[in-house]
């Protein structure tokens, strides 16, 4: 069975919760699936390859709001003309073209990860365009795939009939022992403070940095891993009262530098304004580190304790479950939450394949 892909920036080592997704999803499908993955040309930097799985790297342009609907625009006309078994779209963007796909009989899975027009980073214009993006291809995807139950009980029940609820997942824990990686950018084992994400308002970095810039104690570094796709007044701005703060500015990780960096944090901090299903702080729990996220509903839905939830936006409050948290003496937290391995989650997919597509 063929399957073509397109909504993300594509994989590896690419920068984004989607692009995490798709690259644990589509890795862990049964071998059955012949898979080909449509991939934006500016940001490929690697040529591995997988078993199963194709690329294809088609141009776009690296401006935001055009970024992703030319390079989906594109991935359609190639989808029509090899008109494969299913199109498994991400995200409500690229969904704008999902009407296309259906003129000419195509079969539609569509994941919806996040509703994007929430984001701060858009205009008013652009959070218009996205919620009609959204109307369109909610409306016409055969299937539709919820990372977050929240948002899919938002819908009414004619949407809910065709939609499942399926989150991101887990792979097995690496067992770290070498401290060099994290000595090289000045660190000590569980002497910092880590989060992780792009650097876009959404993620609310900003207000981190300035709870922790309160702190009567700072003797564990702020770390954040992660960089900015478009350079941007808020990029720039926070980049520079980071290292006004001396906070560490990793920039982006790849797989096996992450893995090193939730190993030996002390504390990891989600202060993130809106998400769809919070990949790293599902890797968070996997690495059994204390947490503090923010209290907004996708953060809540993953069902840590309430004191493990501070006020969204909320410096003040930030800071003192920081220092509260620094307070107390380290250990490895076990958390009672049930969250499925990427295994599972690509069977349930695969599921959902077989059913449109017998």
């Amino acid at each position: 069975m063929k399957i073509y892909v397109f909504g993300t920036r594509g994989f590896p080592n690419i920068q984004g919760g989607v692009e995490k997704h798709c690259e644990e999803l589509y890795t862990s499908m049964p071998s059955i699936y012949d898979i080909t993955i449509f991939r934006r040309k500016p940001f490929i930097n690697s040529d591995k390859t997988y078993k199963n799985i194709h690329f294809i790297d088609l141009p776009t342009v690296r401006t935001k709001g055009i970024e992703a609907l030319l390079h989906s625009f594109l991935c359609v006309l190639y989808c029509i003309g090899k008109r494969p078994n299913i199109i498994h779209v991400h995200n409500i963007g690229p969904g704008l073209f999902i009407p296309l796909l259906k003129i000419v009989g195509l079969k539609v899975v569509l994941t919806y990860h996040s509703p994007n027009y929430e984001h701060d980073k858009w205009s008013y214009l652009a959070k218009k365009g996205l919620k009609v993006c959204e109307y369109i291809a909610i409306k016409g995807a055969d299937k539709i795939i919820f990372v977050n139950k929240l948002q899919l009980q938002k819908f009414n029940p004619s949407i809910q009939a065709k939609s499942y609820y399926i989150p991101n997942g887990i792979k097995e824990k690496k067992e770290i022992k070498d401290i060099s990686f994290i000595s090289s950018l000045g660190l000590s084992p569980f002497q910092y403070i880590l989060t992780v994400g792009r650097i876009t308002p959404e993620k609310g970095f900003d207000y981190l940095i300035k709870a922790y810039n309160l702190m009567h104690n700072k003797s564990d570094k702020l770390v954040i891993a992660g960089g900015c796709d478009h350079t941007s007044a808020y990029a720039k701005q926070l980049i520079a009262e980071a290292r006004k703060s001396q906070v560490v500015l990793a920039g982006y990780m790849n797989e096996d530098q992450l893995n090193h960096l939730y190993t030996y944090a002390r504390l990891f901090v989600l202060p993130s304004f809106n998400e769809g299903y919070p990949i790293v702080l599902v890797e968070a729990i996997n690495y059994q580190k204390p947490i503090l996220a923010s209290n907004i509903e996708a953060n809540r839905s993953i069902g840590l304790a309430k004191d493990q939830y501070f006020k969204v936006g909320s410096v003040s409050d930030l800071k003192d479950k920081i220092e509260n948290e620094l307070n107390k003496e380290y250990k490895d937290i076990t958390y009672n939450i049930n969250i499925p391995t990427w295994k599972e989650i690509a069977n349930l997919v695969a599921e959902i394949y077989s059913n449109i597509a017998p």
